[in-house]
């Protein structure tokens, strides 16, 4: 039936339980089928997540019995583990989007299975409308079918029994005031008290999941009775953890420590990317705290922040199905029933309605619950011209769409939530049919740059795109906006030459764009250590039980203009002393992530006057509108956007410029901007005319900064030569 669907029909969604065997079982029917076969085609299963794509083709490798990397492999970012004769690849969406930019109609596939389809989109209309015997397969444990079903243009369900024991679920009676000391106690209880089973902890993220581990094994430590207790082996995984540290999730749990003692147990700790992408074998217990970070961005102040926030219902039940793969399980939920039914959404609100969108128009960089990329691609038609609906161009469209509201549900734009219906209508707006849908589900995106790889694949017309889930009109607005600042698009939307070229990076527009403008500044190699380290995790570490020492290591690499110099200090020194792990170590750089920065160009030497400046002006080409103003009031102003921030305290910038820019604006106590570099104004006015047009700019002490410039400027150019 499976077989006879797939080849009758280019598109078919496929629903399954987590743990039902989809994505295993799946890519290896399409390859059985013909779908893949050495020289003549080949079969590509895309993963929201690295750790979920390596460990997927690890283990298929395994049942088909052939060498990872030849018959069966992956391609993830930094990484491709596959040869001329691989026929079944495992991939994240980004490397199939890279492909796609070079081969829009990727001659190499034969099928593409879109793996776990609620988590992110895929486009695939042209490439089906050219390539009638390719075939899609769009899976997923969460899908909402029946809205997928018609945006495929009615394409079969495939339902695939799970495989799943009864879960036993319980509450607490009351809220816990503190959830992670709730769940190290909960996890220690269930070593003490439990049959033996491993235990899969959800957590936020990295800071919280080591402090429970390190919680976990301190108090199993104290109070353990080897008679009585197996040993507890604590695993965490969050994005920063090397592969091999990930991989350590899917150990056997710890045998007995002598004849006839009790068996060990495994904890898993980990974000939320254990929900739906990894099965882990021998999980018993489930403890869920009722959290997740989720991206939340206010298009005003162009602010995207991850926040703690609560899951959706839809969540708390993948969260539980996890413990009945292979046994009867239980799931300890650290919140009250009357929290789950009434208070958690239904699903979780679509991510591309709460998240920053430039990379959308070129090229995307999106993070997901492990830090990795994931990418949108919409190989869209190109539906009716923008013209034709009265407007003069794209850009006027956009501007003449209804206001944003704010985003429903969640904080951070305009500071009130707007009825859902609302939301939808606004949406509404932005949705217009299109003859053959592509996939597109939540989005953990970084919008920009996918707007940007649109309009590279050939979408000319994003106001009346096909979005499943569309964004917000002021989302897209300021999206386009921040692209023309840039001189990515022109004013009638359409991508420029520089456009083109920002869009073949994977990276931000705006470290795109500061990396192709820094040869104008003599400085191309500086820039690109500067760019490389910014496109990776936090490369200083900052451990809890050393963060004094790790703070004067750091300080070692400290540039008196800011944080960006201290980046390239940081990585000359990485040079110098050979790319030495044990250097790292002693200095608390993340060694991993160096050794992803290796490259292939070389530092000019630095003893020309203006080496640093000229460093700086580049940055500012892509990030001048990232500048904040110091008031006399002592405390900073974004420009134009006039929100008032502070410098982050792991800054080294110890004093205060007049005017800084900044890489990250970010939402804690307090408003932070993070990565931090002095300027000059008239670095502004040269390289950003544009932008600081007086004319359009609102009255703050920054602007009358800005007046002087230009009357400096006038001047100057009045004098005789």
């Amino acid at each position: 039936m499976y077989y006879v669907t797939v080849k009758n029909n280019q598109t078919v969604v496929v629903e399954g339980e987590t743990g039902s065997g989809k994505t295993t079982q799946i890519p290896q029917f399409l390859v059985e089928a013909g779908y893949g076969a050495i020289g003549e085609g080949c079969v590509a299963c895309t993963q929201p997540r690295r750790v979920a794509a390596m460990s997927i083709a690890n283990r298929v490798s395994d049942e088909m019995d052939v060498q990872l990397g030849d018959i069966v492999g992956y391609s993830i970012r930094f990484e491709i583990k596959n040869g001329p004769r691989t026929i079944l690849n495992f991939m994240t969406d980004g490397m199939l989007l890279r492909e796609a930019m070079n081969d829009p109609f990727l001659a190499k596939y034969k099928c593409i299975v879109l793996d776990e389809a609620h988590e992110r989109t895929l486009a695939t209309d042209e490439v089906l409308k050219n390539r009638p015997d390719m075939r899609v397969v769009v899976m997923s444990a969460t899908l909402d079918a029946e809205k997928f079903q018609k945006y495929f243009d009615n394409a079969p369900l495939l339902k695939v029994p799970g495989r799943t024991f009864p879960v036993e679920i319980f509450y607490t009676p009351t809220p816990e005031r503190d959830y992670v000391e709730a769940a190290v106690r909960t996890v220690v209880q269930i070593h003490k008290c439990e049959d033996p089973g491993d235990v899969l902890l959800f957590l936020t993220g990295e800071v919280e999941i080591e402090d429970a581990c390190r919680a976990i094994r301190a108090e199993v430590e104290k109070s353990q009775d080897p008679t009585k207790e197996g040993e507890l082996a604590v695993y965490p995984l969050y994005s920063s953890l090397p592969p091999a540290a990930q991989q350590k999730i899917f150990r056997e749990a710890p045998g007995p420590k002598f004849p006839g003692g009790p068996v060990g147990r495994k904890v898993v700790v980990s974000t939320n990317v254990a929900e739906t992408s990894l099965t882990i074998d021998g999980i018993v217990y489930v403890v869920d705290p009722g959290f997740s970070k989720q991206k939340v961005y206010n298009p005003r102040i162009r602010v995207e922040s991850l926040l703690v926030s609560p899951i959706s219902r839809a969540s708390a039940q993948q969260r539980s199905g996890r413990a009945g793969r292979t046994r009867p399980g239980k799931c300890f939920r650290l919140y009250t029933e009357q929290s789950f039914k009434e208070e958690l959404l239904e699903q979780t609100y679509p991510e591309i309605l709460r998240s920053k969108m430039s990379n959308t128009v070129a090229e995307a960089t999106f993070t997901d619950g492990l830090g990795d990329p994931v990418h949108l691609l919409r190989v869209h038609r190109i539906t009716e011209a923008v013209r034709e609906h009265g407007f003069g161009n794209l850009l006027d469209a956009i501007a003449a769409a209804p206001p944003a509201l704010g985003n429903p549900e969640l904080p951070g734009a305009d500071g009130a939530a707007s009825p859902p219906d609302a939301a939808a209508a606004a949406a509404d707006t932005m949705a217009f049919p299109c003859t053959m849908g592509a996939l597109l589900s939540e989005m953990l995106a970084i919008f920009d740059s996918s707007v940007l790889t649109l309009l590279k694949l050939g979408v000319e017309d994003l106001v009346h795109f096909d979005f499943m889930d569309p964004p917000a009109p002021e989302t897209l607005m300021r999206a386009l906006e921040l692209l023309n600042y840039l001189g990515a698009l022109d004013d009638e939307g359409s991508l420029t030459d520089l456009g083109n070229k920002m869009s073949e990076l994977p990276l931000d527009p705006q470290l795109a764009k500061v990396l192709l403008a820094s040869p104008d500044y003599g400085c191309s190699n500086e820039v690109l250590s500067i760019v490389a380290m910014l496109s990776v995790p936090q490369v200083f570490m900052r451990p809890k039980e050393a963060q004094k020492a790790a703070d004067e290591a750091k300080a070692e690499f400290a540039h008196i203009d800011g944080d960006h110099l201290t980046l390239l200090n940081a990585y000359h020194a990485y040079k110098q002393n050979g790319g030495s792990k044990d250097w790292c170590f002693s200095n608390f750089i993340n060694s991993r992530l160096m050794g992803r920065l290796e490259l292939r160009m070389v530092s000019t030497e630095f003893t020309a006057r203006d080496y640093y400046t000229n460093i700086k002006k580049a940055l500012t080409a892509g990030m001048f509108m990232q500048v904040a103003h110091l008031e006399r009031s002592g405390h900073y102003l974004t420009v134009k956007d006039n929100q008032v921030v502070s410098i982050h305290p792991s800054s080294v910038l110890d004093n205060k410029p007049v005017w800084c820019m900044f890489e990250e604006f970010v939402l804690t106590s307090k408003n932070y901007i993070r990565t931090v570099t002095g300027v000059q104004a008239d670095w502004l006015v040269e390289i950003a005319p544009h932008y600081f047009d007086l004319e359009n700019f609102p009255e703050c002490e920054a602007k009358h900064d800005l007046e002087a410039v230009y009357r400096r400027k006038d001047k100057s150019q009045q004098r005789p030569k």
